[in-house]
């Protein structure tokens, strides 16, 4: 009987690609994706509005993702799997002998190099607001704060390295990426309108209750930080915590929640009884949705003895509910061209007439 052939011996080449150390394979999946985001940015040279809007939601899932993929970090104790800051260790800029697990390195230097990618986004979405004809003042704007956060966002995060992962600049780093959110959204709502004058859709009642849920949804971040850097989840065993009592800012945080919702609640019945237009209807009612769920969330890691996994999706439920609060809060308004009216033609004759 025949036996089976030999399976053929792998080449040099692919013995050595096999080889590769994870974080070889993270900067070159990074490349791939630069490319790859350079490679459909095409459209940013003739922008369109419907390309504008993609790039624009784009810019709002990058910066709302690498909050996530930092809570990831966290709940990993891979922190300081990168000890320094550009560089990894002080003799690499690559996790090379860091003191960590291959994994916690992996991990943490996955992390800072997904920021080239949410740059990348940024600069594109700069890049066609720039090639906008005629030009828009508040959309650049809009766009240029982009990028800049995301540049300050490394920033923030050498000096959370720096700091030994203090709470205080690991709080700092979550919440820069959810200010970041803000002219992100606001590019994404305004593209699609003209240029021209900020008038209400809304009656000033509805108005003055969505602006009201912008702090109380921000300040409900800030407390999920400060809950953050009170219970377990550091970044790393010898990370410093906050001394504060966890049952006292876990209520602090759910009372603010409980606030939220209760805003969201009468938003949402004010906008249709009030018969606000269908977007900020929409809005206001996924917003509910949103708190809703990321409640129940919140209360169901808090009775398991928060799991990593939960955490995880807690801050990614944080994200969405700031994008629906902003997405609320801009639809209570719009923009809308003017047109200095004709003049009617008896006055256009009077004038002729003046003339002559």
């Amino acid at each position: 009987m025949r036996g089976l052939p030999a399976p053929a011996p792998f080449a040099a080449d692919e013995i050595l690609l096999l080889n590769l150390p994870l974080w070889a394979w993270q900067i070159a999946l990074a490349v791939v994706g630069v490319v790859v985001l350079a490679l459909l940015a095409r459209t940013v040279w003739q922008p369109t509005t419907a390309a504008l809007r993609w790039w624009g939601l784009g810019n709002i899932v990058v910066n709302v993702g690498i909050a996530v993929t930092g809570a990831t970090v966290r709940v990993t104790s891979s922190g300081l799997g990168c000890s320094e800051w550009p560089r990894c260790t002080e003799e690499s800029f690559v996790p090379v002998d860091t003191g960590h697990s291959a994994i916690n390195a992996a991990i943490e230097f996955g992390n800072r190099t997904l920021t080239f990618l949410v740059l990348a986004v940024g600069v594109i979405v700069f890049i066609a607001t720039l090639r906008m004809r005629p030009r828009r003042r508040d959309l650049l704007a809009y766009a240029t704060l982009i990028p800049l956060g995301v540049l300050g966002q490394a920033v923030v995060g050498g000096i959370t390295v720096w700091s030994d992962l203090h709470p205080a600049s690991v709080a700092s780093h979550f919440l820069l990426s959810m200010l970041v959110v803000v002219p992100a959204v606001a590019y994404y709502v305004r593209c699609r309108e003209p240029r021209g004058l900020l008038r209400p859709t809304v009656a000033r009642p509805v108005r003055l209750l969505a602006t009201a849920l912008l702090p109380l949804g921000f300040a409900l971040l800030v407390a999920g930080t400060v809950v953050t850097g009170t219970g377990p989840h550091g970044g790393d065993a010898d990370a410093p915590r906050w001394g504060f009592d966890m049952v006292a800012v876990a209520r602090i945080h759910s009372g603010l929640a409980w606030a939220l919702l209760a805003g969201c609640a009468a938003l949402a019945v004010a906008s249709t009884v009030r018969r606000a237009p269908a977007p900020l209807r929409t809005a206001a009612r996924l917003l509910l949705a949103a708190v809703l769920a990321q409640g129940a969330l919140g209360y169901t890691q808090y009775l398991l003895g928060l799991p990593e996994w939960l955490v995880v999706l807690h801050v990614l439920g944080s994200g969405l509910v700031w994008v629906a609060v902003l997405r609320v809060y801009f639809a209570t308004a719009e923009r809308v061209e003017v047109t200095s009216p004709r003049p009617a033609p008896a006055a256009a004759g009077d004038a002729a007439a003046a003339r002559d």
